[in-house]
């Protein structure tokens, strides 16, 4: 049996090319053509910027590994917020960095009027009031000595473990001494089971019925918080994989989500953001109230050491990043490039 065209050399010429549809290139023609009909859109509406306010400094105090990202004084605090206020940016997170002097087991700082975090909320309410939503960290790891989101106890067995019924009780007293310095949104980060009921009813019953809770509902025991643990002087041994969540669970997730609805979580929040894009999606699917997700320290601070050694432009991979982040479902993004990108949009 022979096979005539086995060794005839294979001429172009002689093939006949399908015709190529060309519809999605069309679309693709140039930077106004593209804009037109892209399908995701950032604004500097949905960005949050987070921030730090430490208390025992005279200037801002550079954050080694968050390139960009100060430790700010009261006054110069102040002043980064208007500039976020110029380029459009309409809700600040703000955490307190209190002194090593003022940590106690208990995490009471968070509760004192004359506080860090509360000083920094009343400065930036009284000098903006409604102009910008001022968003408070609500969680005690900034303010323990063992650096832990809850009031530590013994259990049965000797384990140190965290009282999630007695850091309710703190979480309660924190939420309304922020409320009661102004903020206007509450962000519960601590994982504890109950949270947000608590602090719902905590703040109902102080008169702060308009005072508006973002949960961090999935947040994940993650590898891409250390850089944050610097710029809040972390006093953390150990980990928080027994109250965080799980990074191989996805269910958990929806599940965590769907109780902090139920407790009256005015907005949910996925953290990490772009490690959990699935997770943003599924939430962002079925969610009935806004859905948030925080580029993390770690996932901000590796774009700009790959962009410090020239293997990436730095303005377009931060710009891609939480771009995908939007696209993935979140209404409200955190970004310590928060500023950067909105000048850019």
């Amino acid at each position: 049996m022979s096979n005539s065209g086995a060794d005839k050399p294979f001429d172009i010429n002689e093939f006949d090319l399908p015709t190529p549809v060309r519809r999605p290139r069309r679309l693709r023609t140039n930077p106004v053509m593209r804009s037109m009909v892209a399908e995701t859109r950032l604004s500097p509406k949905n960005l949050i910027l987070p921030m730090f306010v430490a208390d025992g400094i005279d200037e801002p105090k550079p954050i080694s590994s968050l390139p960009g990202v100060v430790q700010h004084t009261l006054d110069s605090l102040v002043e980064a917020v208007r500039e976020a206020i110029e380029v459009g940016i309409g809700c600040v997170d703000l955490f307190g960095v209190p002194k090593e002097s003022d940590k106690d087991a208990e995490g009471s700082d968070s509760w004192n009027p004359d506080g860090i975090l509360n000083r920094g909320l009343r400065r930036l309410r009284e000098e903006f009031g409604d102009s910008v939503l001022i968003m408070a960290d609500t969680c005690l790891d900034e303010f323990t000595d063992h650096g832990h989101c809850g009031v530590l106890e013994q259990d049965r067995y000797g384990a140190t473990v965290v009282d999630n019924d007695r850091t309710l009780v703190n979480y309660v007293k924190m939420a309304v001494a922020q409320a009661d310095a102004g903020a206007h949104i509450l962000s519960p980060s601590g994982m504890m089971d109950g949270q947000i009921a608590a602090i719902r009813a905590g703040l109902d019953v102080a008169g702060h019925q308009d005072v508006s809770i973002m949960a961090y509902s999935a947040k994940y025991a993650s590898a891409f918080y250390g850089p944050f643990r610097e710029a809040v002087g972390s006093s953390l041994q150990g980990d928080r994989r027994t109250y965080q969540q799980d990074p191989a669970n996805r269910r958990e997730s929806l599940l965590e989500v769907e109780l902090d609805i139920a407790e009256g979580a005015d907005m949910v929040m996925v953290k990490p953001a772009m490690a959990y894009l699935d997770i943003v999606r599924e939430v962002a699917d079925f969610s009935p109230v806004p859905v948030a997700a925080y580029q993390v320290s770690g996932e901000y601070a590796m774009i700009h050491a790959a962009a410090a050694n020239g293997w990436i432009d730095l303005d377009a991979a931060m710009m891609e990043a939480v771009l995908s982040i939007r696209r993935a479902g979140a209404e409200q993004i955190l970004t310590y490039a928060a500023v950067d990108l909105a000048k850019k949009l």
